[in-house]
């Protein structure tokens, strides 16, 4: 078994979708006018954003977060500084933890992210 898609409900998919696309290689391959974008990243791996409440802020459980595991330490610092140098906000450096390097921050929507690479 295989996972498809994530559909992830945010307040502002322009923002979202931008967010992405910049700092994690998707790209947007379908839109909904400010309802729905449909992005594609490395893997083939599908990001559905949505809206379809219209402007209804969305909350996730308190440790809700996703994921992104880089192919090297190198890969996670880039990522962690183009976040930095555009102004978003990091708790902490890149830093080895159970058993990985990473750092976490939130994308638009104040959704949980983590960025990490297997040290193992």
């Amino acid at each position: 078994m295989q996972l498809n898609h994530l559909n992830l409900a945010v307040p502002n998919i322009a923002e979202a979708r931008h967010f992405f696309e910049t700092f994690f290689g998707f790209q947007c391959v379908d839109t909904k006018g400010d309802a729905l974008a449909v992005l594609k990243g490395q893997g083939g791996f599908t990001l559905v954003l949505s809206n379809l409440d219209k402007n209804a802020a969305p909350t996730y459980p308190k440790d809700f977060h996703v994921g992104f595991v880089l192919e090297s330490r190198e890969q996670v610092l880039n990522v962690f500084q183009q976040l930095e140098t555009a102004g978003v906000e990091l708790p902490h450096q890149p830093r080895e933890m159970r058993g990985s390097f990473i750092f976490y921050c939130h994308a638009p929507g104040s959704i949980l992210l983590e960025v990490s690479y297997p040290l193992e």
